[in-house]
This record gives structure tokens, C-alpha cells and sequence, in this order.
């Protein structure tokens, strides 16, 4: 990504779009930045722009402190992402970034804040669910770094640089306590539509606690399955992000009457 692009904002373009009709703000997973998306425009339309999030501790915020807390993430990112809500907007979340997205939703709702068309959440059970979590964070670094190459999130390149994750253990150590020790409250359920995705083979989102989502919207809710592990938005980017455009363009043409030909 360009340095020119929303440097020490939260907020990262990685292909500006401004005559976009919806912009779609992408939360990465633990250990990840706004980096992650930057393939993403490419798969999806131009009426949608990918606005990818920076958490603090990394890229252009890098001189930032790091959060263990995930609501203390969100409210990091919640005043610089309201800037740019100017036109109708969706968020998507992935593992600890689903976590992120979905308290930024009860935020903007419990604060009577225009709120996303959507949102959707994938690679995380359902919020409720998470206190089942057997801690990793705390690991010594042989062992953690074993969990890391389990995972298959981390390139084995990164993992056997060992002056590298000396850099990096810290954030992702700080993101999968955020994780791991997220505690629920319950509170009113969203009124969005809320789409859940699980990888067919990710042993730390089964189905079921997958399709627990649906408590937390009262808005129209669906869970999808997709091929690959814990990260298979990035083995499936292209399923993925086809389902999300149709979604998101059946929104924006529902809101504007117009009828959107292939």
C-alpha cells in the first residue's frame, strides 16, 4: 500500500475509489493489518470501495500502543472511521477483526449512529460462545510460535526470522489476549443483517457455534460454510468476496430502486 494513503489514520485505501456508492470497512484478524486487504478491490465492484483498518501498533500507527482489550480496539478505530461514513457503508471482520466489527455495530446503535447495511463476520464463533477459549497467549515463545505455525496464518518465512517475530510477538501476543479474554455483555441485538462465515475446516469455528450468530441480529441473518482452515478468506478470497458483493449491491439497489445488471 501506498505511504500517501491515510497514513496515521485508521483508515487505509488500498485502491481509492471516491465515486464509489458504499464503502465496506474490513477489520483484519489477530497479529494482522491493514495489508490484509489489499487484493480485496480487485474481486469487487467499483460501486463498492474496500476501506481497510489499521489497528494501533502497527503500519502508519505504528508509533501507537497496542490493546489487549477488544471494545478498548474498537474505541481506538471508532472516532477516525466515523469520518468516513459519509455514504452508506458494511462491515466485514475476520477472527479477532469479527469481534472488533460487531462491538463497533453495538456502538454505533447504542449511540443512535447511522449504522452498516450489513455485517459480516467470519472465522469467529458466535460473541456468547467465546469463553470456551483455552488461552494461548500467554505461551512462552517456543510454544507460541508452534500455535502460530498450527494455525497456518503466519508465513513459515516469518515465523523462522527469528529477529522478525521479535518485532512482531508483541502485537500478536497483545491481539490473542484481546481475543481470548473478550468477555460478552449482553445487550439489544442488532438490527443490520448479519452474514456468518466458518472455514469447512477450521476446528476453532464449528457450524453450530457459527449459526449462533443469529442471536445477535434481528435483522435477516444466514451462515455460510466455505472451503479451507482458520484462514480461508484467504484460500477462498474469491468465494468470498463474490457472496459479500452480491449481498452488499441486492442492499444498495433494494435502497435505490435500481436494478443491477450482470
Amino acid at each position: 500500500m501506498s505511504n500517501s494513503t491515510a497514513v496515521k489514520s485508521c483508515v487505509v485505501y488500498p485502491k481509492p475509489n471516491p465515486q464509489s456508492r458504499l464503502r465496506l470497512f474490513c477489520f483484519p484478524y489477530a497479529g494482522g493489518t491493514a495489508a490484509v486487504f489489499r487484493n480485496w478491490p480487485r474481486y469487487l465492484p467499483s460501486e463498492i470501495e474496500v476501506c481497510a483498518i489499521q489497528y494501533g501498533g502497527r503500519g502508519g500507527r505504528i508509533a501507537e500502543p497496542l490493546s489487549e482489550d477488544v471494545v478498548d480496539v474498537m474505541n481506538g478505530v471508532y472516532a477516525d472511521v466515523q469520518r468516513f461514513m459519509d455514504k452508506p457503508f458494511a462491515f466485514f471482520g475476520h477472527s479477532m477483526g469479527a469481534l472488533v466489527s460487531y462491538e463497533f455495530a453495538r456502538r454505533l446503535q447504542r449511540e443512535g449512529q447511522p449504522q452498516p447495511f450489513a455485517l459480516f463476520v467470519s472465522g469467529c464463533i458466535a460473541p456468547h460462545e467465546l469463553d470456551n477459549y483455552e488461552p494461548t497467549y500467554n505461551l512462552p515463545d517456543p510454544e507460541f510460535i508452534a500455535e502460530l505455525r498450527r494455525l497456518q496464518g503466519t508465513p513459515a518465512e516469518v515465523l523462522e526470522n527469528a529477529e522478525l517475530m521479535q518485532f512482531m510477538l508483541p502485537m500478536i501476543r497483545a491481539d490473542f489476549k484481546a481475543s481470548q479474554t473478550y468477555e460478552y455483555i449482553p445487550g439489544p441485538p442488532l438490527e443490520c443483517s448479519l452474514r456468518a462465515f466458518g472455514g469447512l475446516s477450521d476446528e476453532l469455528t464449528p457450524r453450530k457455534q457459527v449459526e449462533t450468530w443469529s442471536q445477535h441480529t434481528r435483522g435477516s441473518f444466514r451462515a455460510q460454510m466455505l472451503p479451507g482452515d482458520h484462514f480461508f478468506l484467504n484460500t477462498s478470497q474469491s468465494s468470498l468476496t463474490r457472496i459479500i458483493s452480491q449481498e452488499l449491491l441486492m442492499h444498495l439497489n433494494k435502497d435505490t430502486g435500481h436494478v443491477q445488471h450482470a
